[in-house]
């Protein structure tokens, strides 16, 4: 799918739930999140046959999110789906790592190419203090799991925090020297709780180049990440700056909502509501058809400093 400015269209970041296991400072309100009627929320059915239509149109790579994906049952089932889908290449999935160990069997059998973990720190005290909940352990234990089922090279998602995790840099780019992930490090977003810590805990990730010289630009995966290496390293070192350089002009995908809304733009108010026509697909491929070539060319993060979109990040996904 091409949109208006020429940009090929072959991503979909499909948000199952606004829910969470965890209450990350950043992204989650300390009490939780209001918990929406049955209705309201797309059935696996429902995400199933937009899947279908995007692949139609030209998707070729999903990615699960959330909220917390895995809170979810029957996740293996959607996953089964969106792999058997005609040119439909690689599934992937967003998960705070607490339920993944016990589940990566059966989501790689269902066909689950890749996982991304998002982890903060790597230090049990502030996993508490960042997340509000959780055990750090049961992190680690998926990492491990992934690792042995040759679901490589995990990413793990770390949101670059001044003052709060940022004197961890080195310690994660250390898990890149014998282990085969990419620590991803993602500058704060000024979006919805985030917003709270902005303007004290903001940093840009290009302050990492000049702590660890020694890091060395390698090729990339033609993703949103600036990849870098330790002399040796089996893992990789990923610079991803929403912020401070934005990647609009490379922009590939686009996002569902749980509640059944595209999102041609993180960071844009505009979406378009795609539940009324679900059960028409020729009327909803032509929808979708719609909302990517009408995509935004540009966000704003770099001189706004706010977010445009309305949702927390937790009801857009990550």
């Amino acid at each position: 799918m091409l949109d208006k400015k020429g940009r090929n269209i072959d991503y979909l970041r499909v948000s199952l739930t606004d829910r969470c296991n965890l209450r990350c400072i950043y992204c989650m309100p300390e009490g939780g999140v209001e918990k929406k009627c049955h209705e309201d929320i797309l059935r696996f059915e429902e995400v199933e046959k937009i899947i279908t239509a995007c692949g139609a149109l030209g998707i070729k790579k999903v990615r699960f999110t959330g909220g917390e994906p895995l809170v979810l049952k029957g996740l293996d089932k959607l996953i089964s789906h969106a792999a058997s889908m005609p040119g439909v290449e690689d599934i992937s999935l967003t998960t705070n790592g607490i339920l993944l160990a016990d589940m990566a069997e059966d989501l790689k059998r269902a066909g689950l190419n890749r996982v991304n973990i998002s982890l903060d720190t790597l230090r049990a005290d502030r996993f508490k203090e960042i997340t509000r909940l959780g055990d750090i352990n049961k992190v680690f234990e998926a990492i491990e799991k992934c690792i042995s089922l040759g679901m490589v090279p995990i990413k793990i998602n770390a949101v670059l925090m001044n003052g709060v995790n940022d004197d961890e840099i080195g310690d994660f780019i250390k898990l890149t020297l014998d282990a085969p992930v990419q620590v991803r490090f993602i500058e704060l977003m000024p979006i919805g709780e985030g917003m709270k810590y902005f303007d004290k805990c903001s940093m840009k990730v290009e302050e990492i180049l000049e702590r660890f010289p020694e890091l060395v630009p390698v090729q990339s995966d033609n993703g949103v990440a600036s990849v870098y290496k330790m002399p040796g390293a089996v893992g990789t070192v990923g610079l991803i700056s929403p912020v401070s350089c934005k990647f609009c002009g490379d922009c590939n995908r686009i996002r569902l909502t749980s509640t059944g809304a595209i999102k041609p733009c993180l960071h844009s108010a505009e979406e378009i509501n795609i539940k009324p026509y679900i059960d028409d697909q020729q009327k909803l491929i032509e929808v979708i058809k719609s909302a990517v070539y009408n995509k935004p060319e540009e966000h704003h993060l770099d001189t706004d400093k706010k977010s445009e979109t309305d949702r927390m990040m937790f009801q857009i996904g990550g």
